[in-house]
């Protein structure tokens, strides 16, 4: 059972991580125990080799992967991270031993192989079936067919690149060359880019497109460095007519690398062939990365995704829960999309929980459900963040004192940041206006509201600040 739904989840995880990243951190994991935790729920225990990997995993994927086992199991599932034993770690896949590693569909193990490390895999016969779940819709260019314009919620924090992303897709090599899209993670940067290579391989079928993370490049220079084939590197990169590359912050530190992709850049462009790379911050701002690159990177556009507004939020959980086959109230929409404010991943991941929930149950999907379903999530929220938190992660990110969140000093200096901590305030704790107030030294409830009311208006029409808020939630979250 344990092994059974653990190879299941890392099934549908396949089939919606890029597939680097699942082959980084996922698919060396052990098998997981599951064990009984009393009513209908279940525990997953899963053991990993460092506290650099359990963290990692900890914050990108363990809410994703809890989701999963939840839907999969029927039943709610907690997933419990632990470091594994030190005389435990020979044993572990991460130290290359390959008894427990994660065996997917389409990767038949030889009788005798031998891997780099110089360790047997198992054997098949003692090898754990795997369910027939369909692979994932990637194509040979690397593409996950499912990641469409049609797909894409719009709105206004994807608006810019999302139309520029649209002018590539119907003319690509003529303007945006090259295309720079950044932003948070979960934001929809991956996204945008498969609807690009998906959008121009439906009108040109013949067009050579390739979609891969910096990582992916990063090891292809490795390979070929060892080798001494850098001619077929060449032919692999500077043929291309699109280049969609994700996450170039990669690139930092690494100078063969950087030379290389220099190279492949320059040969691209000179062939009016179209590039896209996507990157967690703008050009000027990417660390330990070559200036002629990062200047090159700058020379075409350069565009944000935001993290989402309140309502397009709504529209992505609606959305995705027709996908899904079910409908989502519009009440129960909102609920989440308060609560749930950092990226689309997390939203999706909330999403699933909440209908998962509903299955298992058999009841209907109402806010009251929502809440037991995500009640982990909303008490985690409230209990880690406090207003004296909040003052304390404001003043420190806008360089005033502590003190100023209480003090009557009016400057502009002072008083916006005072205006952003009671909105936070206001958004992340249960606290009513008059004890946040109070908590800003004896200030009235209507204080509290104007600001309240003043910097949520600001925070649709600013994207400065908008993107300054996101940065502090997600601070004060972490």
């Amino acid at each position: 059972m344990s092994v059974d739904l653990w190879q299941r989840g890392c099934e549908r995880l396949a089939t919606e991580l890029p597939e680097q990243q699942f082959n980084t951190w996922i698919r060396p994991l052990p098998p997981a125990e599951v064990s009984d935790a009393g009513g209908d729920g279940a525990v997953v225990s899963l053991r990993v080799p460092n506290r650099f990997k359990l963290d990692w995993i900890r914050s990108q994927y363990a809410g994703r992967i809890e989701a999963i086992l939840t839907e999969l199991a029927g039943k709610p599932v907690r997933l419990e991270l632990a470091l594994a034993p030190r005389d435990n770690l020979a044993h572990t896949p991460s130290a290359g031993s390959s008894g427990s590693a994660i065996i997917l569909p389409g990767q038949p193990v030889q009788a005798g192989q031998v891997l780099s490390n110089g360790l047997r895999p198992m054997p098949p016969q003692a090898s754990v079936p795997a369910p027939s779940v369909a692979p994932p819709p990637v194509s040979r260019h690397r593409l996950n067919t499912a990641l469409t314009f049609d797909t894409l919620v719009p709105g206004r924090a994807n608006q810019m690149a999302r139309t520029a992303a649209l002018h590539v897709a119907g003319a690509p090599g003529v303007m945006y060359n090259p295309l720079f899209i950044y932003g948070g993670v979960g934001l929809g940067k991956t996204h945008l880019i498969h609807a690009v290579g998906n959008a121009l391989l439906r009108d040109k079928p013949d067009a050579r497109v390739l979609y891969l993370h910096a990582e992916q490049f990063i090891s292809d220079v490795v390979k070929n460095y060892q080798r001494k084939t850098f001619d077929e590197l060449k032919a692999k990169y500077h043929s291309l007519d699109l280049l969609l590359i994700d996450d170039v912050q990669f690139f930092a530190g690494k100078d063969r690398t950087q030379e290389e992709f220099f190279n492949a850049f320059e040969a691209l462009l000179a062939k009016r062939a179209h590039i896209i790379m996507t990157s967690d911050t703008y050009p000027k701002g990417l660390v330990d990365i070559d200036e002629r690159l990062t200047s090159r990177f700058d020379a075409g556009l350069t565009v944000a995704i935001e993290p989402p507004e309140l309502e397009m939020r709504v529209a992505i959980l609606i959305r995705k829960s027709d996908a899904e086959g079910t409908a989502m109230p519009e009440d129960v929409a909102f609920f989440i999309a308060k609560n749930v404010r950092a990226n689309v991943r997390e939203l999706e991941g909330a999403l699933r929980k909440v209908l998962a929930y509903s299955r298992f149950s058999h009841k209907e999907i109402n806010i009251a459900l929502a809440r037991e379903a995500l009640k982990d999530l909303l008490s985690i929220q409230n209990r880690q963040i406090s207003v004296e938190n909040i003052q304390k992660t404001v003043a420190d990110f806008y360089k005033i004192k502590v003190a100023d969140m209480y003090s009557k000093k009016r400057p502009a200096s002072i008083a916006r940041p005072r205006q952003i901590a009671m909105y936070l305030a206001k958004e992340l704790t249960q606290k009513s206006l008059p004890e946040i107030g109070e908590l800003f030294g004896g200030r009235d409830h209507t204080t509290v509201l104007h600001a309240v009311r003043k910097i949520g208006g600001e925070r649709s029409k600013n994207t400065e600040l908008n993107q300054q808020l996101h940065v502090l939630e997600q601070t004060l979250k972490g």
